[in-house]
């Protein structure tokens, strides 16, 4: 029997029992009852001075072979959102790089991509709202010359000067309507980024949802979807029931999307304590072109735009590939084992979960080294990082797990625990 060891938090260490990966195969055909995103990491060269504060220097080739390892798996890629280091390290010279050279990626492998659009450019820590305006439509328009899908992303520039719901109102109308294509909005909550307290007009996300509800409303034909990541299923299950018909609901709940993306055909959400849904209703998805697909579903379940599934795009697959064969037994089996481990990835401080999403990326071989922008690799210990070692093996998360116990191993050693 072949172990891994692990480090617990006061230093003392166990074996595990080794897996086997979970031998997932890849679709051979699009994946058709959900659209699922993968939020995508970027790496750095190994050799570059990767320090807090310096610019990001990004290792192109295994960057961009991460994102067509996801198309592979019948994945979208999400690029140059937050686990992209947006606002952590990312800066803005190499966020337009990526957008562009992520989006001829796309082109090459026939994938779906969308990106974020920000006002993260901008040095100014405040600027008044026509300036935030500005801003966010530079982006958006970059995004769209490139042929990317845009997410708009919560901007702490407006956040910071924000006096109330009216404002949001009149950011978003104005900026809607210079877009050229629907849009996904992005609520981002406090859990990622402290600085987005109040976001859409108040704290209390019913409140918030209203704003929100009401700029869908006021911009027909404009807003393609919403991407929620409060990591609250509630308040996710409450807006994606009045969402209008043709605005598709897109989960970034990492704590609770095994509930939300099976959602009327596979039963009770997670842990959190959502109500079992006994009715079962047909819910046929399409695959998202390379800029977003119009829906005409239901509100039984969510669609999915997660760094989670950055982490685990083999199992996130195939649980889909499961509900495309209307098992979703199976897709439970599958995809809930590894909430445990995301709920790992995503502990507080929720914001730094890009280091066990880049960490997991080195484990399965898709980075020649555990490398972050801005030194972020640093940002978790070593027995959290074991513990995502231990669930990602009971998981069947771990692509290569004679690999992955190479390295992790040698980790351990270098930090001097004998392994």
């Amino acid at each position: 029997m072949t172990t891994i060891r692990l480090l617990s938090a006061d230093g003392a260490t166990s074996e595990a029992e080794l897996n086997d990966s979970g031998a997932y195969a890849r679709p051979t055909a699009p994946l058709r009852s959900r659209v699922a995103y993968a939020a995508a990491h970027v790496v750095p060269k190994t050799h570059a001075d990767n320090t807090p504060g310096q610019p990001a220097d990004i290792d192109w080739d295994a960057t961009l072979a991460f994102r067509r390892n996801v198309y592979s798996w019948g994945l979208g890629v999400a690029d140059a959102m937050d686990t992209a280091q947006r606002n952590m390290g990312l800066d803005a010279a190499a966020t337009r790089e990526l957008i562009a050279r992520s989006a001829q990626v796309a082109r090459e492998e026939g994938g779906s991509v969308v990106v974020g659009v920000n006002t993260d450019h901008v040095d100014e820590e405040r600027i008044p709202l026509p300036q935030v305006i500005d801003a966010y439509v530079e982006q958006l328009h970059f995004t769209e010359e490139q042929g990317a899908g845009p997410v708009l992303m919560a901007s702490r520039h407006l956040a910071r000067v924000a006096e109330s719901r009216t404002d949001y109102l009149r950011v978003y109308a104005a900026v809607l309507q210079r877009a050229t294509t629907p849009v996904v909005l992005h609520w981002l909550g406090t859990a990622f980024d402290p600085q987005l307290e109040g976001y859409f007009g108040s704290p209390d996300w019913r409140e918030a949802s209203e704003t929100l509800l009401r700029i869908i409303a006021e911009n027909p034909g404009k807003v393609a979807g919403v991407k929620m990541s409060l990591l609250n299923a509630e308040s996710e299950i409450a807006v994606r029931e009045r969402l209008p018909e043709g605005v598709r609901m897109f989960t970034g709940d990492d704590f609770n999307y095994v509930g939300l993306i099976g959602g009327d055909t596979t039963g009770s959400l997670s842990e959190d304590g959502e109500a079992d849904r006994d009715e079962t209703r047909s819910s046929e998805g399409r695959r998202a072109s390379s800029r977003f697909a119009r829906s005409t579903t239901g509100g039984g379940h969510s669609d999915a735009l997660l760094g989670a599934f950055a982490a685990i795009t083999p199992v996130a697959s195939a649980a889909i590939q499961a509900l495309d064969a209307g098992d979703p037994s199976r897709y439970r089996e599958i995809l809930g084992p590894t909430e445990e481990l995301s709920r790992q990835v995503f502990a507080a401080p929720t914001f730094y979960y890009k280091t066990g999403v880049a960490f997991l990326a080195w484990l399965n071989g898709h980075q020649p080294a555990f490398q972050m922008v801005g030194g972020l690799h640093s940002a978790r210990s070593l027995p959290h990082l074991s513990r995502i070692v231990e669930l990602a093996n009971a998981s069947l998360a771990l692509e290569d797990p004679e690999l992955a116990r190479e390295r992790w191993h040698g980790m351990l050693a270098l930090n001097g625990v004998d392994a």
